[in-house]
């Protein structure tokens, strides 16, 4: 099957979209199928990636985030389509991307990845002080009008959590799927954990080996609430020594440099694209702080859940899912001062025992493989109906 993916949001520098994108280039490998994703990007290129293909569609800027392009015009996309004749087609955007999939006039049946909630993701962050979600949603009906109509053009809609799925359901999008991500075990693992890079890490944060050690790992965006996050460790702080180490870079980096400045013992370490070194550092936390109530998956509570990392989530999204309190504590989202009294009822508990329990939970989600393998057979089906 010759899969085309119009893939709004990779970028060389993105996060969970590149390794998810990167990924599904070698599933489709594995299984025997072709796959083309197309990107917007600075200048028209293709890049290899093993049988397959990555095309870069010359594309202007985001003006709000220089890391990312965007689509504006069809005609250079559809041409591609055209000369490719894919035998399955996805977009995995609501914005331009998903309209050039799902209007270009090719006879491909094609399926809209929906790889988060717009909604979740900006307004109800934005305004969670003022108004109840349910007023939030309400708010923007014209929102769910629109993605109903870009629905239309597709013959399903796929999301990689139950909670996505009930969600849209309820704002009235047709031929749902869910197909879970899943985790890679080899990757990620309780054997990384490292009692010397615990020390490094702590030491990194101004405290010796007796503190806890409490990681964030994310894009530094307005969803991941990371500035949220670092107000529940210094509430905490008051009552236990805690050492905060933040990975990650993006629109709000420097911002969120400037306030980890002004606070005790908060590390920030920007990217890490050494997955090995990530996996280590991961392991060796003693928790996992997320602020995130949008994403469909969790991504990186998955990773810390099999790494043996108990999680501290807001009660919703993604991460919420993945959360349970065999292994976790849960909070209301946004509110630092809750996420504080979970962050100091975690430190808490007796780790070895939860440790073992996030594992588990972590084992229980399945492979990356998997995923791709359920995908590839939903496509095939759609294929033939």
């Amino acid at each position: 099957m010759k899969i085309v993916d119009i893939s709004e949001f990779y970028s060389p520098t993105s996060g969970g979209v590149r390794t998810y994108v990167e990924e599904k280039f070698k599933a489709a490998e594995r299984n025997g199928h072709s796959l083309a994703v197309i990107a917007p990007g600075p200048e028209d290129s293709i890049e290899r990636r093993g049988e397959g293909q990555l095309i870069w569609v010359k594309s202007p800027q985001l003006p709000f985030d220089t890391n990312y392009h965007m689509f504006i015009k069809k005609a250079p996309v559809w041409r591609i389509l055209d000369k490719l004749k894919p035998d399955f087609l996805e977009g995995s955007s609501p914005w331009r991307g998903g309209w050039i999939a799902g209007t270009w006039p090719g006879s491909a049946p094609r399926a809209l990845f929906m790889h988060a909630d717009p909604v979740a993701v900006y307004p109800q962050m934005m305004l969670e002080s003022y108004f109840a979600p349910d007023t939030i949603d309400t708010m923007f009906s014209f929102f769910w009008r629109y993605l109903r109509r870009l629905n239309d053009h597709y013959n399903g809609c796929i999301v990689a959590g139950q909670w996505l799925a009930s969600r849209f359901s309820k704002y009235g999008l047709k031929n749902l799927h869910t197909v879970p991500f899943g985790i890679d075990s080899e990757r990620f693992s309780p054997a990384y954990r490292n009692e010397s890079l615990r020390q490094q890490m702590l030491t990194q944060c101004g405290l010796g080996p007796e503190a806890l050690l409490v990681i964030i790992i994310g894009r530094h965006h307005p969803e991941k609430r990371v500035e949220m996050l670092i107000d529940a460790v210094t509430l905490a702080q008051r009552t236990r020594q805690i050492g905060l180490f933040i990975i990650g870079d993006g629109l709000f980096h420097k911002r969120i440099c400037r306030k980890a400045s002004q606070t005790k013992h908060v590390h920030i370490a920007g990217r890490v694209d050494d997955r090995e070194l990530l996996a280590g550092m991961t392991a060796s936390a003693d928790a996992l702080l997320h602020g995130s109530t949008s994403e469909t998956f969790g991504f990186v509570v998955a990773e810390s859940l099999v790494s043996g990392t108990p999680v501290i989530t807001p009660r919703a999204g993604g991460a919420g899912e993945l959360s349970s309190p065999q292994w976790a504590e849960i909070y209301k989202p946004g509110s630092a001062s809750d996420a504080a009294n979970a962050l100091l009822r975690l430190a808490a508990r007796e780790r070895t025992s939860l440790s073992e329990q996030a594992y588990q939970a972590g084992l229980r989600l399945g492979s990356m493989e998997h995923h791709f393998e359920r995908l590839f057979e939903l496509y095939a089906s759609m294929r033939k109906i």
